[in-house]
């Protein structure tokens, strides 16, 4: 039998040079894998979405400021939260949007006892949004801002700001406004909406998170204590911005008022935080609707439009439950089994 010859030392370099570039193969792989990992658990995070006990203020009220260009859709502003500071305002912004795609708002919606944050998405069609008017188009049912037309994004100059100079893809079509600041769905004082049948079918469309521009946007606002509902008390400094991120004085537009009077929450932030999915969760599901990642199927659409205007949920008080059989039922001990007589059997017993 021929033994193998030995290899030579262009062989044994070729081979090394082969191990090499497989480890990384191996490490880049790994590395990916972590960081779909995170990405996915991140992004878990944000669909799961924010539970507290106590509902957001307002809307404040704001004017829309000009679009800064073409392709840009607006992204109304809403109430985040922050586990130390509580209910924090997220300007209303511009962004530049997905070719072909609509912006579906998140909403909070009451249910189970608690006021559960569902996370906006982009889609072919607008979704479910709790029926909230958040104005500029958005007034709890769809969306009457504009409309993509081929590539092309036409507005409605009837409820957008837009100018003719700049941007000449547009219209007027009129728009029933109502004046309603309620800024969550379901409960006490809540907007009662539910979705339609185009809604629910739009639950199955794809759906796409929102894009680093508007989390960045929300982060940024994170960070200014001035746009905390504790220190502006419904009334933020900027309500709305031009462009996503820019904060400046000439990018910046104030709120004109808070959407109704403002009551500061009896509980601090972290006695209001919902960690997990309480134990009550099974009371009523009234508002709450379970969200679906967006890389899935994301969100339903949007429903009726409530009519009980300058309504806050901060003062809302979640409903009791009634656990008072349930006690009763338990100290009482089980009935002790007899055996009837066999004449009592014979009766039909």
């Amino acid at each position: 039998m021929l033994e193998p010859a030995p290899l030579g030392l262009g062989d044994r370099t070729q081979g090394e040079g082969l191990m090499n570039t497989n480890r990384t193969a191996v490490r880049r792989l790994l590395l990916a894998i972590i960081i779909l990992a995170f990405s996915a658990a991140s992004f878990s995070q944000i669909g799961i979405g924010i539970s507290v006990r106590v509902g957001p203020p307002a809307l404040p009220v704001y004017a829309q400021p000009i679009c800064p260009g073409p392709g840009y859709l607006w992204t109304p502003g809403y109430w985040g939260w922050n586990d130390d500071g509580g209910y924090y305002w997220v300007p209303g912004t511009w962004v530049v949007a997905p070719v072909g795609m609509l912006w579906t708002p998140g909403y909070w919606g009451w249910g189970g006892g608690f006021y559960a944050w569902h996370a906006g998405y982009w889609g072919p069609h607008v979704g479910f949004y709790g029926g909230i008017n958040y104005g500029f188009g958005y007034g709890g049912v769809g969306f009457v801002g504009g409309e993509w037309r081929g590539g092309g994004f036409y507005y409605n100059r009837y409820v957008t700001n837009v100018s003719a100079t700049t941007v000449t893809h547009v219209y007027n079509r009129s728009v029933v406004m109502n004046e309603n600041h309620v800024a969550f769905n379901g409960g006490e004082g809540g907007i009662a909406a539910r979705p339609t049948a185009q809604e629910e079918a739009a639950e199955h469309e794809q759906h796409t998170a929102p894009l680093a521009a508007q989390t960045e946007h929300e982060h940024l606002a994170s960070q200014n204590r001035q746009n905390f509902a504790s220190e502006n008390h419904g009334r933020p400094a900027v309500a709305a911005t031009a462009k996503a991120g820019d904060f400046s004085s000439h990018s910046a537009v104030s709120a004109r008022s808070a959407g109704a009077e403002y009551h500061a929450p009896a509980m601090s932030p972290k006695e209001a935080r919902v960690s997990s999915t309480p134990a009550n969760k099974g009371n009523s599901n009234e508002g709450f609707r379970s969200f679906t990642p967006p890389a899935k199927t994301g969100a339903s659409t949007a429903g009726e439009n409530g009519n009980r205007a300058n309504e806050t949920g901060s003062h809302s008080t979640p409903p009791k439950q009634n656990t008072a059989k349930q006690n009763s039922r338990k100290s009482s001990p089980p009935p002790r089994k007899s055996t009837p007589p066999k004449e009592d059997r014979r009766k039909g017993r």
